[in-house]
């Protein structure tokens, strides 16, 4: 598959995942939404590493994970926990708030990574990232401005707080991915292999509370998105990663092509579940989406 056909394929399903998610949550008990769809990704990368296992050479490397020492299994258990407390805050503000402002929020994760490896590594931005920089803020407050439509303040709404703590440690994730990959050189399926596990891992204590009602909570209703979660999330990155693998791909065009989930799930959000003031969130999603192809193509190569 061509990489930019790749590219936007993986976005359509990022979108998607994040359109099964808001499906999953709304109305219903999160805790268990989180268990159950990271058990559904890590049943699929115990079963591909079992196989491997069984039939070393069968699988294509793209699959196929390589042994971890102790250090190794201690680092993906700090990234699984990392993004456990990720999606603890999306996924609860996902289920109060509408998606066509969560995915754009969702989707200003590598701005905030960019910023990170500046303050880190302590680059000074390029004009261009400057410029995307200064886009992306602009059209983040337009969309609390149109957020005012459905009755959302952003400087009131805890749940718009959820949705930005849980973006920044995203985009911490992020940094922590490139120096696994990087600096530590762990594989690509690895990575998501022994992370899907362990995160699974971090919320089963939390599943067992919410199951012996430890503290006062909602009510849990299986639904078919929620193995979708993991299943659209697994494909979107398998596709993205595979994408990057292409000698003749642009990194910058990759991720700047993935971000486009964020118009698939604005649009999945006003079709499916009746969203409204579309048209004044529009100019804000798409600032963010310019915004964020600014900073990523300002990057040095």
């Amino acid at each position: 598959m061509n990489w930019i056909l790749a590219s936007l394929v993986a976005a359509l399903f990022l979108g998607i995942y994040e359109l099964c998610t808001k499906h999953a949550v709304r109305e219903n008990a999160v805790l268990p939404v989180l268990f159950l769809s990271s058990v559904c990704a890590a049943t699929v990368w115990t079963v591909l590493m079992v196989a491997g296992a069984l039939a070393p050479g069968v699988l294509p490397t793209s699959l196929t994970t390589t042994p971890l020492g102790w250090s190794g299994h201690l680092q993906l258990a700090g990234k699984s926990a990392l993004v456990a407390s990720s999606w603890m805050f999306t996924y609860f503000a996902m289920k109060h708030l509408p998606v066509s402002l969560t995915s754009p929020i969702r989707a200003t994760g590598p701005l905030w990574t960019i910023a990170g490896a500046l303050v880190v590594l302590g680059e000074r931005p390029t004009p261009l990232e400057w410029l995307g920089i200064a886009t992306t803020l602009a059209s983040f407050v337009g969309l609390s401005l149109a957020g005012r439509a459905d009755g959302i303040a952003f400087h009131r709404d805890r749940r718009i707080g959820y949705m930005v703590a849980g973006t920044l440690l995203g985009a911490v994730s992020a940094l922590y991915d490139k120096y696994l990959l990087g600096t530590v050189g762990l594989s690509v399926p690895t990575v998501q292999a022994w992370f899907s596990v362990y995160l699974a891992v971090f919320f089963l204590p939390l599943a067992i509370g919410w199951k012996r009602r430890w503290w006062p909570r909602n009510e849990f209703q299986w639904r078919w998105s929620i193995p979708c979660i993991a299943l659209t999330l697994l494909i979107s990155d398998y596709i993205y990663f595979g994408a990057l693998q292409d000698e003749e791909a642009l990194v910058s065009l990759v991720s700047s092509l993935r971000r486009g989930s964020t118009l698939v799930a604005f649009a999945g959000g006003l079709l499916l579940f009746g969203e409204r003031n579309g048209l004044k969130k529009l100019p804000a999603v798409l600032g963010v989406l310019a915004g964020i192809v600014l900073t990523v193509f300002g990057r040095p190569r």
